[in-house]
C-alpha cells in the first residue's frame, strides 16, 4: 500500500474504499444489515418467549438448529458463487432472510419457527461468505483494508440497532418486540435495493482440476485437499474469541467472581468501541502473507494472556475481579482483530484462485461450527475445571496457533513455488456491470 494510504484514517478510507463506489455501497448495504442484527439480537428471545409462547426448551432446540443449518449456507453459498454472480446470490439471501422473518410475524407454531427460524441462520450465513467474497474481487490485494473496513461499519452499525432495540424492549409489549424484528426485516429489503446497484468482477473460471494448497495436482474442488480442511479445522478452534467474549466472560463474572453484574454490558460495549476504532490499524499490520502468518501467533498469545487473566480473577475481591475480566476483554479483542484480519487473508491465499469461491465456502464454515460448538466447550469443559481450565483452554490455543502458523507457512510457501508467475501479483480486475443493474 501507498504511503499516504497507509496514512488515511477510518473515515477517510470510508469515503475512498478499495473497489470505489460499488464497494461504499456495499459498506452502506452491510451497515444497514448489521443495524437489523442489532434489532434481532435484541428481540429474538422476547419474542419468542412473550409472543409465541415458547419455553426455554423449545428457544434453545431451535436456536441450535438453525446454527447447525446454518453452517451449510457457507459452503453452499460458496459452491453456487463459483457458477453465478455474487451480487446476485447476495440480493437472493437479503430477500429470503426478508421472506422468513416476516411469515415469523404470521405464526407462532414451534414446528413452522423452526423452518423460519433454520432459513434464516442459511441466509445469514451464506451472505457473511458472499460479502467477504465480494471483497476479494472487488478489493483485490487491498481486501484486508477493506474486511477491516466492513467490521468496523458492521459493530457500528450493530451497537446502532441494539441502541434503537433498548427502545422496544422498554415498552415491552408483544408489538414493540414485533416491530423489532419487522425492522431486521425491512433492513434486508433496503440493503438488496442498495446492492442491485453494485457491480462485480465476473467470477474466475471453473475448471475441472486445479493446483491444491500445497502445490499438487488434483480433482476441483475444497473437501480433498487436506492441507486446505486442516486450516479450516484449526481455523474452527481459533475462532474461540467469540464465544469467550458472548459466553465465557459472562457467565464467569455471574457464577465466580464477585464482580458486579452491571460490568457485563461493558464487555459488549469496550469489545464494539475497540473493533471500530482499532480494526483497521491491525489489519495494516497483519496485511500481506507475512502479516497473516504474522497474526496467528499475536492470536495465540493474546487469548492466552486472556485465559491467565480470567483464571487470576476468580476469589478477588469485587473490584480486582472486575477490572481483571475488564482487561480480558481488551485482550479477547485483540485477539478477535488478529484472527479477523489473518483468518481470511490466509483463506484467500490458499486456495487456487480457479476455484477460490468453493473453497472460501468450506473456509467460511469455521465461525459457524465455533458458534455451534464452543458454547458446549465452555460450559461443559472449561468452566466447570474452574482456573485449571482457563490455563489449559489458553494454551491450547497457543500451541494450536503455533502449528496452524506453521502450517500456512508451508502452503504458502508451496503455492509460491508452484505458481511462480503469480508472485508478483495480477493486474486488477475491471468492473463489469451486471445484468439487470
Amino acid at each position: 500500500m501507498r504511503a499516504h494510504e497507509r496514512g488515511d484514517g477510518l473515515v477517510a478510507q470510508l469515503r475512498r474504499p478499495p473497489g470505489g463506489r460499488d464497494a461504499r455501497t456495499m459498506l452502506l448495504a452491510l451497515g444497514v444489515d448489521r443495524t437489523g442484527s442489532g434489532l434481532w439480537a435484541a428481540a429474538a428471545v422476547l419474542y419468542l418467549t412473550f409472543a409465541a409462547g415458547l419455553n426455554a426448551h423449545q428457544i434453545g432446540l431451535l436456536l441450535g438448529v438453525a446454527g447447525l443449518v446454518g453452517i451449510l449456507g457457507s459452503p453452499v453459498a460458496g459452491r453456487l458463487a463459483g457458477r453465478l454472480p455474487v451480487r446476485t446470490l447476495l440480493v437472493g439471501c437479503h430477500l429470503l432472510r426478508l421472506a422468513t422473518l416476516t411469515l415469523t410475524l404470521v405464526s407462532t407454531r414451534f414446528a413452522v419457527l423452526l423452518l423460519l427460524f433454520a432459513a434464516t441462520a442459511f441466509g445469514d450465513r451464506a451472505a457473511r461468505m458472499l460479502e467477504m467474497l465480494f471483497a476479494t474481487r472487488v478489493a483485490g490485494e487491498r481486501r484486508s483494508v477493506y474486511q477491516a473496513l466492513s467490521r468496523s461499519v458492521g459493530n457500528a452499525g450493530y451497537a446502532m440497532g441494539a441502541g434503537l432495540a433498548a427502545v422496544g424492549v422498554a415498552i415491552g409489549t408483544e408489538a414493540a418486540y414485533g416491530a423489532l424484528i419487522l425492522g431486521d426485516a425491512l433492513s434486508f429489503a433496503v440493503a438488496a435495493l442498495l446492492i442491485r446497484g453494485v457491480r462485480e468482477p465476473a467470477p474466475e473460471p471453473h475448471r475441472s482440476a486445479t493446483v491444491d494448497a500445497g502445490g499438487g495436482r488434483r480433482a476441483a474442488g475444497p473437501w480433498r485437499d487436506r492441507r486446505y480442511l486442516r486450516f479450516m479445522l484449526l481455523d474452527t478452534v481459533l475462532c474461540l474469541d467469540a464465544s469467550v467474549l458472548e459466553v465465557g466472560l459472562p457467565l464467569w463474572l455471574v457464577g465466580r467472581t464477585q464482580a458486579p453484574h452491571a460490568l457485563v454490558p461493558a464487555f459488549l460495549i469496550l469489545n464494539t468501541v475497540l473493533v471500530v476504532v482499532l480494526q483497521l490499524p491491525v489489519s495494516r499490520w497483519a496485511e500481506g502473507p507475512a502479516g497473516a502468518v504474522r497474526a496467528i501467533v499475536g492470536y495465540g498469545l493474546a487469548l492466552l494472556l486472556c485465559c491467565l487473566v480470567i483464571a487470576w480473577s476468580a476469589g478477588r475481591g469485587a473490584w480486582s475481579a472486575g477490572t481483571a475480566l475488564l482487561a480480558a476483554a481488551v485482550l479477547v479483542t485483540l485477539a478477535e482483530l488478529m484472527r479477523s484480519v489473518s483468518s481470511w487473508e490466509l483463506a484467500v491465499l490458499l486456495a487456487p484462485e480457479q476455484a477460490r469461491a468453493a473453497y472460501l465456502g468450506v473456509a467460511g464454515m469455521s465461525q459457524s461450527v465455533q458458534r455451534s460448538a464452543g458454547p458446549p466447550l465452555l460450559t461443559g469443559v472449561v468452566m466447570p475445571a474452574g482456573p485449571l481450565g482457563w490455563l489449559g483452554l489458553g494454551a491450547g490455543v497457543a500451541v494450536l496457533a503455533a502449528v496452524q502458523r506453521a502450517g500456512c507457512a508451508r502452503g504458502l510457501t508451496a503455492r509460491r513455488t508452484s505458481a511462480p508467475e503469480s508472485a508478483g501479483g495480477r493486474a486488477a480486475p475491471v468492473l463489469s456491470r451486471m445484468p439487470g443493474s
